[in-house]
């Protein structure tokens, strides 16, 4: 990886990126931060920011140990966001439209999810897939 690029593709090391971020929920500004973020958490199976940044009525807080094994055991390709509703500094829920590419077995596989996010206790959070 490009050491001038975050695993989410903005154009900043991982520190200054989603580092921070993981390092404290709020500095996700806008859902399209927080899912990049996710993202990011997913290439490194931080399995504990996915649950922190998971709305609380959605988490599914049995299943950190299977996402966790399963981040570790693909290589992570690129995020790519295709469109996004809301979801701004101001708003409380918003939608992100993305494709997450990973390689799984040896074959290029592609996650493609229009995402929900909503704020709880002032931060953004993934609340599920939109329907």
């Amino acid at each position: 990886m490009n050491t001038d690029t975050c695993f989410c593709g903005f154009p900043a090391d991982y520190s200054n990126c989603c580092g921070k971020v993981h390092a404290n929920i709020n500095m996700a500004r806008t859902a399209e931060q927080l899912m990049r973020s996710r993202y990011s958490a997913f290439v490194l199976a931080n399995g504990d920011y996915l649950m922190q940044s998971h709305h609380s009525s959605t988490r599914p807080l049995k299943d950190k140990k299977a996402i966790t094994s399963w981040a570790k055991s693909v290589t992570w390709v690129k995020l790519e966001i295709i469109g996004k509703t809301k979801g701004g500094v101001q708003d409380e829920e918003g939608t992100v439209t993305f494709d997450a590419y990973y390689y799984e077995n040896g074959k290029l596989e592609i996650i493609h999810e229009k995402s929900v996010f909503k704020k709880e206790d002032t931060h953004w959070t993934y609340l599920g897939l939109a329907i």
